[in-house]
């Protein structure tokens, strides 16, 4: 086995993945749990979707995997890799992750985006379970998925939110959540990190959306902090306005309206306003949002436009390019084991120095095991 260096992030990764308890008795494993781990990044990188095929590409690669750990039995049969991860307990599998993508990439974010995912064909009707759902914590401008916590359907997405934030280091960064996570829960959760909350306002917090329109709709221009935006592409031309008020004294009142969320820290309000010409049509949307940090109209523009990165760059790769909508692992823990994985390997991919898509990374890391051996390393920018 080779020496990777103490600070390679292959190293870090093996180092984790042998950190990972494993519950059997030493004398019946065959097939060490680091090994079979790291099969499965490996062969997630290199474009497997599925158990049959990551051993298959692990049985034509047995020497590349050689060079990283013994695999004196080579690598299991794919029924036995399943049931191996159907057994890791996911939560401590996803404690891993997060452990190890504060280790590898040691920065903190400035920009955070929380949002949630179903992993659609994971349910299984004849046991009653429901998709998979994961919310996850995506620095936006590194590319980088922090960390994620698995909950049974979208609408427990409000208590899922602080125990993810539980597991990172946010201190000073300004965190995102759409309207599913507007609630003083999260909010508290938010700034007890020692985060800033930038949460959008809807159909939800149906008082709090109505007093922030109306106070848009009448407030001076005194209080108002105006940026705007253009954007050109394919035909599509999209105005962006951003209005921000650091005025808020009113809605931080005893009786601001009866029963009205005390969100903490609260220091101002904005409404974005996107008129979208396309094709000879006009649409406008407004959105409005409330954050504990005293933004202005260009910074708060960049955040919010900032936190679509998560559906763009995150969950429409994973969907596309890795196929998780698609996956048929249903039992056990498996749903969110492979879903952690693939976590793994989309920040691997992500890193790498090239002009490529990911879609092409993966090929390329199936095809050459130098390119796959790079893709590990991942140097720094």
């Amino acid at each position: 086995m080779e020496d990777w260096g103490p600070r390679s992030r292959l190293t870090l990764l093996l180092d984790h993945f042998g950190a990972m308890k494993d519950t059997r008795e030493p004398w019946r494993v065959a097939y060490p749990l680091r090994e079979v781990l790291f099969l499965a990044v490996c062969g997630s990188l290199a474009d497997c979707d599925d158990y049959e095929n990551i051993v298959a590409w692990g049985e034509a690669h047995l020497d590349f995997l050689r060079r990283f750990s013994p695999f004196y039995h080579g690598v299991p049969c794919a029924d036995w890799m399943a049931a191996l991860m159907n057994r890791i307990d996911g939560a401590l599998f996803s404690a891993c992750f997060s452990a190890w993508v504060e280790q590898a990439w040691p920065d903190r974010p400035d920009l955070v985006a929380i949002d949630g995912k179903s992993v659609r064909r994971s349910h299984d009707h004849a046991s009653g379970r429901r998709p998979l759902h994961l919310v996850s914590a995506f620095a936006t401008r590194r590319r980088l998925v922090l960390g994620q916590e698995a909950v049974e359907d979208k609408s427990n997405e409000i208590t899922a939110i602080p125990a993810l934030l539980e597991r990172l280091d946010l201190k000073g960064a300004l965190v995102s959540v759409d309207a599913m996570g507007c609630n003083p829960a999260v909010a508290e959760a938010i700034t007890g990190a020692g985060a800033d909350y930038l949460l959008a306002v809807k159909g939800n917090q149906p008082t709090l959306h109505a007093e922030i329109a109306a106070y848009f709709d009448t407030a001076p221009e005194a209080e108002l902090d105006t940026e705007t935006t253009l954007d050109k592409s394919r035909g599509r031309i999209e105005t962006r306005t951003c209005v921000v008020s650091r005025t808020t004294g009113w809605l931080n009142a005893d009786r601001a309206y009866p029963r009205a969320p005390r969100f903490p820290g609260l220091a101002a309000i904005a409404r974005v306003e996107a008129v979208v010409e396309h094709r000879g049509k006009v649409t406008t949307e407004r959105r409005y949002y409330i954050t504990s940090r005293p933004l202005d109209a260009k910074v708060c523009a960049d955040a919010v436009q900032s936190h679509w990165a998560i559906e763009n760059s995150l969950h429409w790769t994973l969907d596309v390019t890795f196929k998780e909508d698609a996956s048929r692992i249903r039992t056990g823990s498996g749903p969110i084991n492979m879903a952690v994985v693939r976590r793994f390997a989309f920040n691997l991919l992500r890193q790498v120095d090239d002009k490529t898509s990911i879609k092409t990374r993966r090929k390329l890391a199936s095809w050459s095991t130098d390119y796959l051996l790079r893709v590990l390393q991942c140097p720094d920018r």
